[in-house]
């Protein structure tokens, strides 16, 4: 606790979609805090051209998941927004929200959180770039996972002459007319671009090194609803609703992309309203790895060697706090192991917010995260001892590996509804164990302690 306050004070990192839900969190708790926000506006990676200079949205972005999934829950998208929302439709709501609640007074625009340092005697000094450093109890990380940008590892051998880039870069299919293209990847990003520059370029190839379930946006004329996405969170419902897709959607080996080698649901499916299409009518043609760089050309694993101008990586990210020192807080191969996602019980006053990959939606995660922090630092909710978190997280680990494929894009994946029960669950077992605390005098509370073990 800062000397003369008698109530903890908060920092926040970001004003994308998990941070402005921390914020929320802890002003619902009466937790005193600032946001620091790099860019001019909050939205984060839903921000078109964003200022911040990290943002990844492209023109024609819309969501991968329908809004019913995407919204808050204190705070619905509207009715009158189409299924699958754009980026413009993301960025107001996110605004919107943000003016809900009362959150603009919180957060200084324009202002990079540059480090981060635990204090020997509690809470943490936050150093900005304007020069400033001030001092925190905590510090709520909300800077997200999805902007540092991670190339093909190792990268391809040999020397292209074209342009070679990641797809945190691409803004408009426009550059693509009458172009080579090569998209590389399964995900919804390069799946996105590969069925822009189908309609654009000469050529479009789309690199494959394991394949993916496809979903479709539609079935049978309209969103899935979310009892049917709820189908997932169990074995028999993946099975029935992989089915599903298949029967709506037919299957991409059959049009040459790779089988997958895992079962529907054990890797984060691929969702698409037009690329299955676009591979039936030729427009997009599947090929293996590349291989090597040929100037002008590229070769790919399977021999062929093809004329190429662009090659778009969308190859996914690196998971980073730019903000620690490595020594103190890294994330190597994107792993990161937390106490539900959120707490590293080594490192008592710091949380992390939104820092998952949901079979879902992240703002009703982050949400629910944000009110959790927020009563653990009200001392409305206390955590377990710490040996009992280090087991959780072992657990969670092991669970983690068995239900998803090894990739880095899985790391920090979650079951969208999995999760929500777990964090609810240990919400209320956080409770009990705060009115135990209470009941024992000898047991300091959480407004001082940051992380309180239960008696």
């Amino acid at each position: 606790m800062t000397p003369g306050r008698t109530s903890p004070r908060a920092a926040v990192i970001g004003a994308g979609s998990a941070g402005l839900a921390a914020c929320v969190g802890l002003q619902a708790a009466g937790i005193e805090f600032d946001c620091f926000e790099k860019s001019d506006r909050v939205g984060g990676l839903w921000v078109f051209e964003n200022p911040s200079g990290v943002a990844a949205a492209y023109r024609t972005l819309s969501s991968n998941a329908p809004k019913g999934y995407m919204g808050y829950r204190d705070f619905p998208m509207a009715d009158d927004l189409p299924a699958y929302p754009s980026h413009w439709d993301f960025a107001r709501y996110f605004d919107d929200y943000a003016r809900h609640f009362g959150l603009h007074r919180h957060i200084q625009f324009g202002t990079e959180v540059t480090h981060v340092a635990a204090r020997a005697d509690g809470g943490f000094d936050v150093q900005l770039d304007d020069g400033r450093t001030q001092r925190y109890d905590h510090v709520l990380v909300a800077n997200g996972h999805h902007w540092d940008a991670r190339m093909p590892e190792p990268m391809f051998p040999g020397t292209f002459d074209g342009t070679l880039m990641h797809s945190r870069d691409y803004r408009d299919s426009a550059f693509l007319a009458g172009k080579r293209v090569v998209v590389v990847g399964i995900g919804n990003s390069a799946v996105d671009i590969a069925c822009e520059a189908a309609h654009l370029a000469d050529t479009t190839y789309l690199s494959v090194r394991r394949g993916a379930h496809i979903m479709p946006k539609y079935v049978f004329g309209m969103a899935p609803p979310n009892w049917l996405l709820n189908s997932a969170s169990h074995k028999p419902g993946r099975v029935v609703l992989g089915a599903l897709m298949r029967l709506t959607n037919g299957r991409g080996q059959d049009y040459g992309l790779p089988t997958p080698d895992h079962a529907f649901g054990d890797a984060h499916p691929t969702m698409s309203a037009g690329v299955m299409d676009e591979l039936r009518l030729g427009r997009i043609t599947p090929k293996p790895q590349i291989a090597e760089l040929l100037g002008d050309r590229v070769r790919f694993v399977d021999g062929t060697v093809e004329p190429v101008d662009v090659i778009i990586c969308a190859t996914g990210y690196r998971i980073t706090f730019p903000f620690f020192d490595e020594d103190f807080l890294s994330a190597p191969d994107n792993h990161i192991a937390l106490y539900h996602r959120v707490i590293d019980p080594d490192r008592p006053g710091l949380f992390f917010v939104g820092l998952c990959q949901p079979l879902g939606a992240i703002q009703p995660l982050a949400e629910l995260q944000g009110k959790w922090i927020g009563e653990l630092l009200a001392g409305r909710c206390a955590l377990p001892a710490v040996e009992d978190m280090r087991r959780a997280i072992k657990a969670d680990q092991r669970w983690l590996r068995k239900r998803f494929i090894a990739s880095a894009r899985h790391t920090i994946q979650v079951d969208h509804n999995h999760y929500l029960k777990t964090l609810r669950r240990e919400m209320r077992a956080g409770r009990r164990r705060a009115r135990r605390a209470g009941a024992n005098p000898g047991v300091p509370d959480s407004r001082s302690a940051g992380l309180v073990s239960a008696p």
